[in-house]
C-alpha cells in the first residue's frame, strides 16, 4: 500500500490474526520448557528422548524456515499463512494426542514445519494491510507479542500442566493451540488480502536436501551418541557432516552460476562478514534453548518443584528479555557492537552467578537467590540480540537483505538445536557419570558462559555499521539493514 491508497477496513483485525498466529508460535517453544520432567515422566522416555521433543522442533522450523519465505512467493503470502497456521495447529492437535514419546516427536517435526510456513508470511503481510503511516506501529506489535509470549509462557505451561485438566496432565499445553488456530485461520480468510504469488519462482530442494543432511550427521549423533555407548559411527557421521557441508556451499555456487534458485545466495557465502556475524548469532542462540531445557528438569526432578513453580522461577529471564528489548528499540542503531559485548558480557555474568547459587544435591533450594542472575541474563540477551541482527545485515547487499535476514534467523534456529545436543550431553552424561543435579546442571553452564564469552570477543571482527546519511539505518556504502523481528 501507499500513502494515497484507502486503508483497508478490517486491517487491524487481519493484524490481530497474524499477532495471534505468531504469539501462538513463540509460546509454544517456552510453554515445553516447563513441561520436559512431565513429558519424561509421562511415557518414561529416556535422556535422548526428551532431548528431540525440543531439538526436532527446532531443526524442522530451521530446514524450513527459508524454503518456506520462498514459497509464500510462489503460491501467495495469504495462502501459505493460511496452510501454515493450519499445519500447526493440526500438529498440535497429534502432539496432544500423541500415544508415545516417538510419535509426540513425529508430531513435533511437524509443528515446526508448520511454524516455519507460517512465521515469514506475517512480517512480509504488514506492507499490504498498512499505508507507510502505520506500519511502524503494525511492526512494534509484533516486538510486544514476542516479549510477551517469552513472559507468559513458562507461568501458562505450569498453570495448564499443575492444572490437569480433565485428568489430561501435560497434552493442554498442545491443545490449547486448536482453538487459537482455528480463529486465526478464520480471521484471515476474511480480512487478510489475497496476494498472488509469481509461479515463475522455483525452490532449490538439492540444497535443502544438502542443509538437512548436514545438520543431521552433526545433531543425531550428539543427541544420541551419549545413549548408545558412543560407537564408531557416530563420530563418523558427525566427520561426514563436513564434506556435505563443503557440497553445500559449491552446490550454491553452482547454481548462481546458472541462475537457478539458491537455498542460500552465493553472495551472502561469500560475505566473510556475513559468515562470521552468523557463527556469533548461532553461538549466542546456542546457549538459551539448551539451558531452558536442563534447567527445568534440575528444578522440576532434581529439586520437585510442580511446572508452575518452575515456570516462574524463569520469569526474571524472561522480563529482562522485555524490559533490554524495550531500551534497546529507544537506542535505535547506536554502539551496536559495544552493545553486543555488554550484552554477551551480561549472559556470561549471569550464567557465571547462576552457578555460584546452586545448592548441594541435599541442600535447600531457595529460587529467590536465581532471581538476579537470571534477571542479569535475560537482559544480557535483549540487549544483544536486536544491535547484532543490524551490525551482520549491515554488511548486506540491498538484493540480499530479504534472503540475508532468512539465513539469520536459520542459523539461529540451528544454534538452538547444536545447543540442545551439547548442554543435554553435558548435564545427562553427568548424571550418568554419578553427579547430583547441581553438578550437572553447573558442567552444562560452562558451554553457554563459554559461547556468549566467544560472541563478546569475536564481535570485534565484524566492521562498525555507519548511518547512511539522511536515513538514520546501519549500512555500508549505501546499504541498510532492517531491524529484526525479535
Amino acid at each position: 500500500m501507499t500513502e494515497d491508497d484507502t486503508p483497508l477496513r478490517g486491517r487491524w483485525i487481519a493484524m490481530a490474526a497474524l499477532l495471534v498466529a505468531g504469539f501462538m508460535n513463540l509460546i509454544d517453544v517456552t510453554i515445553v520448557n516447563v513441561a520436559i520432567p512431565s513429558l519424561q515422566a509421562a511415557f518414561d522416555a529416556t535422556d535422548s528422548q526428551i532431548e528431540w521433543v525440543v531439538a526436532a522442533y527446532i531443526l524442522s522450523f530451521a530446514l524450513f524456515l527459508l524454503p518456506a519465505g520462498r514459497l509464500g512467493d510462489v503460491v501467495g503470502r495469504r495462502r501459505m499463512f493460511v496452510i501454515g497456521v493450519t499445519v500447526f495447529t493440526i500438529a498440535s492437535a497429534l502432539c496432544g494426542l500423541a500415544p508415545g514419546i516417538g510419535g509426540l516427536v513425529a508430531a513435533r517435526v511437524l509443528q515446526g514445519i508448520g511454524g516455519a510456513m507460517m512465521t515469514p508470511q506475517t512480517l512480509a503481510l504488514v506492507p499490504a494491510l498498512f499505508p507507510p503511516r502505520e506500519r511502524g506501529a503494525a511492526f512494534a506489535l509484533f516486538g510486544l507479542s514476542a516479549g510477551l509470549a517469552s513472559v507468559t509462557g513458562p507461568v501458562l505451561g505450569g498453570f495448564l500442566i499443575g492444572a490437569d485438566i480433565a485428568g489430561l496432565d501435560w497434552r493442554p499445553i498442545f491443545l490449547v493451540n486448536i482453538p487459537v488456530g482455528v480463529i486465526a485461520v478464520l480471521a484471515a480468510m476474511r480480512f487478510v488480502p489475497k496476494i498472488p504469488g509469481d509461479k515463475a519462482l522455483r525452490l532449490d530442494l538439492v540444497g535443502m536436501a544438502l542443509a538437512g543432511t548436514g545438520l543431521m550427521l552433526l545433531l543425531f549423533p550428539l543427541i544420541e551418541g551419549r545413549q548408545l555407548g558412543w560407537p564408531l559411527w557416530c563420530f563418523a557421521m558427525m566427520a561426514a557432516a563436513m564434506p556435505v557441508g563443503v557440497g553445500f556451499v559449491l552446490w550454491q555456487r553452482r547454481q548462481a552460476r546458472a541462475g537457478a534458485p539458491q537455498l542460500i545466495p552465493a553472495s551472502l557465502l561469500a560475505n566473510g562478514d556475513y559468515v562470521t556475524g552468523s557463527m556469533l548469532a548461532t553461538l549466542l542462540f546456542a546457549g538459551i534453548p539448551g539451558f531452558f531445557l536442563v534447567f527445568a528438569i534440575f528444578l522440576q526432578v532434581g529439586f520437585g518443584l510442580t511446572p508452575l513453580q518452575s515456570g516462574l522461577t524463569t520469569m526474571p529471564f524472561s522480563l529482562g528479555v522485555l524490559g533490554a528489548s524495550v531500551l534497546s528499540g529507544r537506542l535505535g542503531t547506536r554502539w551496536p557492537r559495544e552493545r553486543i559485548t555488554a550484552g554477551a558480557v551480561l549472559l556470561v555474568t549471569g550464567m557465571t552467578a547462576l552457578r555460584l547459587v546452586l545448592p548441594d544435591e541435599d541442600g535447600a533450594l531457595s529460587r529467590l537467590a536465581f532471581v538476579l542472575p537470571l534477571g542479569l541474563a535475560g537482559l544480557g540477551l535483549g540487549t544483544a540480540v536486536s544491535p547484532l541482527f543490524q551490525t551482520v545485515l549491515a554488511n548486506v547487499a540491498d538484493r540480499d537483505t530479504g534472503a540475508g535476514s532468512g539465513a539469520l534467523q536459520s542459523f539461529q534456529q540451528v544454534g538452538g538445536a547444536l545447543g540442545v545436543a551439547v548442554m543435554g550431553q553435558l548435564f545427562f552424561g553427568m548424571l550418568r557419570a554419578g553427579g547430583g543435579h547441581p553438578d550437572a546442571l553447573s558442567a552444562s553452564l560452562w558451554f553457554n558462559a563459554a559461547a556468549f564469552l566467544a560472541v563478546a570477543l569475536l564481535v570485534w571482527r565484524l566492521p562498525e555499521p555507519r548511518l547512511v546519511p539522511g536515513r538514520g539505518t546501519p549500512g555500508q556504502g549505501g546499504r541498510s539493514a532492517p531491524a529484526p523481528a525479535e
